[in-house]
């Protein structure tokens, strides 16, 4: 990393786990915004030294990071981020950037099917992101033969031309990549995790994302709400499997949050809502084990090829229809999921999907 060249305020890491934070799950306090964007620019510079930083990042983790702390560490990241904004507003696509390891990644065959039914998308990942070092989206479009080390403007130029577009972490998100080590010493998750899912290197208006749990999606608009960086029309989450933007087989939550609606209380203001559903009723009646598979990468791109092909269907054809269905629905281009639904089967069908796959891969 770096050295440290830059001049910083009063508080170092050490400081801050001395006064602020590191006294405990239960009794530390938050920290200010103004704190915690001295911490993560003097993270970023390279400045603390290696136990201080993984002590910070553990006390983080413990005591639960407020919205106020996240949305200082979004827009600090976001200030050193190369943003390449495509002509088209696509729905960005959030999935965490260390991967999964037991079923399909459906995002790349949804993503293509969204985008041939009028969606255009963008996803984005780095390669074996700690802490998990699992299979992303770069790994299924590298199996596909697309090519994923692209410059930010190219990445642009990839959503206008085929509307589809894949961002890679090193390319736009230098700053962050450039802490691989030091979290790869960590051993668990730490805030980055979370955070470089925001970064939304496409300028979107829209993010879809995913959750374990329907607080973690009303803190993410609240990262949003508080963030002085993004200005967001929409945000889609729903609860997805391995904490992924594919959903989950059965009964799920899908929050929504409209900026039009927002009375700047963030997720308790009136523009936040949740609802349930069953994937059964839209044809994905299955369970999470029918979706797994052996070689995530290899075997997700199998599918998608299959799925886009028309020469697949059953349980991983109805959960791919879903997900594009969800897609189309977050950007605004269907009205409801069961329409998204309806536009999805027939980008499908007739072949208008796997033409976008095709275009990605010539691109």
């Amino acid at each position: 990393m770096a050295q440290a060249t830059q001049e910083f305020g009063d508080w170092p890491l050490k400081r801050l786990m001395t006064e602020v934070c590191g006294s405990g799950h239960k009794s530390a306090d938050d920290l200010t915004r103004a704190q915690a964007t001295e911490a993560f620019e003097r993270i970023l510079a390279g400045e603390p030294d290696p136990t201080t930083l993984g002590a910070f990042w553990l006390s983080n983790r413990w005591k639960r990071n407020t919205a106020e702390e996240l949305g200082a560490y979004v827009d600090v990241m976001c200030d050193r981020v190369e943003y390449a904004e495509p002509d088209a507003d696509p729905v960005d696509c959030g999935a965490n950037y260390d991967g999964k390891g037991r079923t399909a990644i459906l995002g790349v065959a949804a993503g293509a099917v969204a985008a041939a039914a009028g969606t255009p998308v963008v996803v984005h990942s780095g390669d074996r992101v700690p802490t998990q070092k699992q299979d992303a989206y770069k790994h299924v479009l590298d199996e596909l033969g697309v090519h994923t080390e692209l410059t930010p403007a190219d990445s642009a130029d990839m959503v206008d031309e085929t509307g589809f577009g894949f961002y890679y972490q090193p390319a736009f998100n230098p700053a962050i990549d450039d802490l691989f080590d030091r979290r790869d010493q960590m051993g668990v998750r730490s805030f980055v995790n979370t955070v470089e899912t925001l970064a939304n290197p496409a300028g979107a208006s829209v993010h879809l994302g995913s959750f374990y749990h329907l607080a973690f999606a009303k803190k993410v608009v609240d990262t949003f709400v508080e963030s002085e960086f993004h200005d967001l029309d929409r945000v889609l989450m729903f609860q997805g499997m391995e904490g992924y933007d594919d959903v989950r087989p059965g009964y799920t939550k899908v929050a929504e949050w409209d900026a039009s609606g927002d009375d700047g209380e963030g997720s308790e203001g009136a523009s936040f809502d949740d609802f349930e559903i069953e994937t059964a009723e839209y044809g994905m009646d299955l369970e999470e084990d029918d979706l797994a598979v052996d070689d995530v990468a290899t075997d997700s791109a199998a599918i998608t090829e299959e799925v886009l092909a028309g020469e697949r269907d059953g349980a991983f054809a109805d959960a791919v229809a879903v997900n594009a269905a969800l897609r189309i629905y977050a950007g605004g281009d269907a009205d409801s999921i069961e329409e998204g639904l309806d536009a999805a089967r027939e980008a499908i069908d007739d072949g208008s999907a796997h033409d976008v796959l095709e275009a990605m891969r010539v691109f």
